[in-house]
């Protein structure tokens, strides 16, 4: 008779706060497939028992003409992507817009601006657009580059609720993807926003040509902010022609599920978002990033420039998976 192989014979050991070195990020990495997604998954049901996914819509409010030459981004004015620049939407466009998202069941409305540093001018036009937003019932958020300090008071005076400063990559790989900015730059953002009292959503992107330590390095320091990210969006690299790393090597799909996890048992009560990229993984794999922990996805049928599976097709992902949208919050 066949013997039944056994996982999991031993109970998956505590999670220790950070801080996290790398090379422990590296090992959870590593551990193996199955060892790994049980321990993901202990961690996800302990802080979130509710198993809700947050369903966030994300609209592109001024588009293109972005003096930054990230190497991922279509919106950069360095590349020669086919995205035209547009200037920042009317108050009624938004308000259509963030309408129609909720009417589709999203509970956050994020809105993206392709400067690498508003001016004061500009922060006084977006904070309308927050306003409008939140009067809809809806929680807001704002991706709109640098920020100083005044300018992170003004968007909380203003009702924004989180603001998106991802940190792309780990230190070392940074200047491989970006050179008109510091990495610093970005962390000093965070620190604006955080000390204004917005909350913070902060990730990376995975498949830019990184290495796995890069991987390690990136979750790292997400993970040893103080505190870490309420929202955590994971980005696969969406490859668009023109960019410099249009020719980059997909990432292996059961490699971007380990990072899902790891980010789940580093960062127990963030929300760990599926965001770009995520139409190219396919259901399965996204049905193994639930499990691997993430309860968050970008839900509609624009993501800034690049697609997204529309709303029909994630009401029928979620509902094969017995999973349903909400916007609660963790335990």
């Amino acid at each position: 008779m066949m013997q039944s192989i056994q996982f999991f014979e031993k109970p998956a050991q505590p999670v220790v706060a950070g801080p996290w070195s790398v090379e422990a990020v590296q090992a959870l990495l590593d551990l193996p497939f199955l060892d790994l997604l049980h321990q993901a998954q202990t961690v996800h049901r302990q802080h979130w028992p509710e198993g809700d996914i947050e369903l966030a819509t994300l609209l592109s409010v001024k588009t293109g003409g972005c003096p930054e030459n990230c190497g991922y981004c279509p919106q950069s004015a360095s590349f020669d992507t086919g995205v035209e620049a547009n200037k920042l939407m009317s108050v009624d466009e938004v308000r259509h817009a963030a309408q129609a998202a909720k009417d589709a069941g999203a509970t956050r409305f994020c809105m993206g601006a392709a400067w690498r540093a508003p001016k004061d001018r500009d922060i006084e036009r977006v904070a309308e657009l927050i306003g409008t937003v939140k009067g809809l019932g809806l929680q807001t958020c704002a991706t709109l580059g640098m920020l100083e300090s005044h300018q992170a008071e003004a968007l909380r005076d203003a009702g924004l609720d989180y603001y998106n400063h991802n940190l792309d990559t780990a230190p070392e790989y940074y200047t491989d993807v970006v050179s008109t900015r510091a990495y610093q730059d970005r962390l000093d953002t965070l620190a604006h926003v955080r000390q204004a009292g917005i909350s913070v959503c902060c990730g990376g992107i995975v498949g830019m040509g990184e290495a796995p330590v890069h991987r390690a390095g990136l979750l790292a320091q997400l993970a040893n902010l103080d505190p870490y990210p309420e929202s955590v969006p994971i980005n696969s690299l969406v490859r668009v022609p023109g960019t410099p790393l249009a020719d980059s090597e997909p990432v292996d799909p059961l490699d971007f599920v380990r990072v899902i996890a790891v980010a789940r048992i580093l960062m127990p009560r963030a929300r760990v978002r599926l965001s770009a990229g995520r139409q190219q993984l396919g259901d399965a794999v996204q049905a193994l990033c639930f499990m691997a922990g993430a309860n968050s996805i970008f839900y509609g049928d624009k993501l800034l420039v690049t697609g997204n599976p529309d709303v029909e097709a994630d009401r029928q992902l979620l509902g094969k998976l017995g999973l349903r949208g909400s916007g609660s919050q963790a335990a």
